[in-house]
């Protein structure tokens, strides 16, 4: 029987329909999206398995993995300094940036991946401090560079959504990797080789998007510019508190649920590949809800989505809190925090890049997003490092770490009703305000 012309024409109207759903961006933006879906992946390798693998597998301490974790944000401080230089300069760019990003953590991972001694775990973590302090500001800029502000909240949430592709699927094929051969090292060789592979896709498919400029740069004036911007600085502030709160995710959360939790599936917890059931679950919601949600919450300001974002994660905390005081059913308040803190997530990346893409002057866009990232290493040295010490002390600390991070987003709440003040009687973000 020959199909009818209305057979024919469906999957183009639900192809067509589709289409329409995406975001319209340049080609560029999918195309630095399919890379960082690479690179993600291998992120996902190791996002869930990093700290269990150097505490159970290699006998480190977790406060010792704390501070190898927490070495990153050393390098990570001063390579983003010299990033906001190198992002907006002729000789690399932001194309060249995010190149040599790529190469610097591929070698960190591969590091990594042979790592016995304390010496090359910290090694390993300096490099890759290094490669994601490159990484992270030349991939804003280039996103900012690329967009208009009617587009670049959603510009930024779909490189967020195709970052969470790329860690589920990671964490996914991982855990079920690990439940079958135990071997954690193969992880960071495969994460390794994604970045090589996302610094080609860059090589070939990405040109540069910095503006040609003929006046000479004085970089002195233009970082004192930017320090001297006191909606950017207070800004900043509040934003070091979410770096943190993200930071427990990846480095003491899975430790916490591998080594803390009374009535896991093991004796101390959960296993490793319930664990990356979670993360999988965790990524699987930024997916379905990072757009709609971003959509939904358009006509708010930025501050206002932080806001929210910030009493999403005081949520998440409380029920990871409870989680260690409760022994029946702690699956339930697992489930709960990792929605919980998908939601807070969903809400705080696009509106935090956005907000300082629109403070930013054109010609100073590398070195406000470096500013931007320093927040990353900041949160990323105390986070890991705090969050290991209290795990260390289970009797004095240990659960009520996560009450102690609820207390802190009160802080961080009245700094940021200062900041929605001050933008508000500020012509900075007319079109949110």
């Amino acid at each position: 029987m020959e199909p009818t012309e209305e057979q024919i024409s469906q999957p183009r109207q639900v192809n067509s329909k589709l289409l329409a759903w995406l975001p319209n961006l340049k080609r560029e933006i999918w195309i630095l999206a399919a890379g960082q879906l690479l690179l993600f992946i291998g992120q996902g390798f190791t996002l869930v398995y990093a700290s269990i693998y150097f505490v159970n597998q290699l006998g480190f301490s977790p406060t010792q993995v704390g501070l190898a974790l927490s070495s990153g944000g050393i390098s990570g401080t001063l390579g983003r300094f010299w990033a906001g230089n190198a992002i907006d300069s002729e000789g690399l760019g932001r194309r060249g940036t995010l190149i040599l990003a790529a190469v610097i953590s591929a070698i960190a991972c591969f590091c990594l991946a042979f790592t016995s001694t304390f010496p090359s775990l910290i090694a390993g973590n300096l490099l890759l401090g290094l490669g994601i302090s490159l990484y992270w500001p030349a991939t804003l800029a280039v996103t900012t560079d690329l967009t208009t502000a009617d587009n670049r909240t959603e510009a930024f949430a779909v490189t967020r959504l195709v970052d969470n592709l790329g860690l589920g699927l990671g964490a996914l094929l991982a855990g079920q990797y690990i439940a079958m051969s135990g071997s954690y090292s193969a992880l960071f060789i495969s994460k390794g080789v994604a970045y090589l592979l996302f610094s080609i896709v860059i090589y070939v498919a990405i040109a540069e998007t910095r503006e040609q400029r003929t006046e000479s740069r004085n970089l002195l004036k233009n970082w004192w510019q930017a320090l001297s911007d006191r909606t950017l600085i207070i800004y900043l502030i509040a934003n070091v508190f979410f770096t943190i709160y993200a930071a427990q995710i990846g480095t003491t959360l899975p430790l916490y649920l591998a080594n803390f939790v009374p009535g896991g599936n093991t004796q101390t917890g959960f296993s490793e590949q319930w664990i990356s059931y979670f993360f999988v679950w965790h990524a699987l919601l930024k997916i379905l809800f990072q757009l709609p949600l971003t959509r939904k919450l358009n006509s708010l300001n930025y501050v206002e989505i932080l806001l929210i974002a910030l009493f999403l994660w005081s949520g998440g905390f409380l029920l990871l809190w409870l989680t260690g005081i409760i022994s029946t059913k702690p699956l339930i308040f697992v489930i709960g925090a990792f929605s919980v803190i998908a939601m807070a997530e969903i809400l705080y990346s696009p509106a935090a890049s956005a907000l300082v893409g629109e403070m930013a002057p054109v010609n100073l866009r590398g070195i406000y997003f470096s500013l931007e990232s320093e927040c990353w290493a900041i949160g990323f040295f105390i986070g890991p490092a705090l969050g290991g010490w209290a795990l260390d002390h289970p009797n004095t600390v240990g659960t009520n770490f996560w009450l102690m991070l609820i207390l802190s987003a009160g802080v961080a709440a009245v700094i940021l009703r200062f900041l929605k003040h001050r933008i508000t009687v500020s012509p900075i973000l007319e079109q949110k305000t």
